[in-house]
């Protein structure tokens, strides 16, 4: 579990490509401090497991789903990500419940700066579209984020001075493909009322309400 606060920005130093997997070793400080062969990181939102490490870098394994459904693909030898630690269990959560497993990717549409604020507008695939609703939560690239406005297919989110100096988000253009978790409440509210029967009156009363 991770709350979407990004660490630290570690840079991919090594790309082992296969048929339909590959071997990540990203160069990072930070996040090693006390880290465990089995660990888990988020790289740039996808939770992914230490298979290696050593004292300024750390090696991970993605496997033939995660990369279909990420953008961790497109990564290359000096290529920056978005790092985070899974959260402790005596640890706080600043941001929301992240999980670190990829719903789909998204693509930036818009980006206006207003004030000391950066807002993008996220072109998402039609069946996240469900999971957007304003004020409520997302994770970009591993960031949380707030939802600040809801199209017929788009979610814009806004960032704070501290959010872009702190991660990859505020440098990520027009164009550019970026990974998203959907909130995890709304989506285990939604399985719940796919496999529960209807909450009628009747039922209620059966189950003493």
């Amino acid at each position: 579990m991770f709350t979407g606060i990004v660490e630290e920005v570690g840079r991919v130093i090594s790309v082992q490509t296969k048929p339909q997997s590959m071997e990540l070793t990203i160069s990072c400080s930070f996040v090693l401090g006390d880290v465990k062969r089995g660990d888990s990181i988020a790289v740039n939102g996808v939770c992914l497991t230490v298979s290696t490490f050593s004292a300024n870098a750390f090696t991970v394994d993605a496997i033939p789903e995660t990369v279909k459904s990420t953008t961790l693909s497109e990564l290359k030898t000096g290529s920056r990500v978005n790092l985070e630690r899974a959260m402790p269990a005596n640890g706080r959560f600043g941001g929301h419940f992240v999980s670190g497993h990829i719903d789909g990717v998204g693509v930036i549409r818009a980006v206006k700066k207003e004030a000391n604020a950066v807002t993008k507008t996220i072109e998402l695939e039609a069946s996240l579209m469900k999971y957007m609703m304003l004020k409520g939560s997302i994770a970009v690239d591993g960031t949380s984020l707030t939802v600040f406005g809801v199209g017929r297919n788009t979610a814009t989110i806004s960032l704070i001075p501290t959010t872009v100096q702190d991660s990859l988000i505020g440098e990520k253009g027009i164009g550019s493909r970026v990974n998203i978790e959907c909130d995890l409440l709304a989506k285990y509210t939604e399985r719940i009322q796919q496999t529960e029967p209807k909450m009628t009156r009747n039922w209620l009363s059966e189950h003493g309400f």
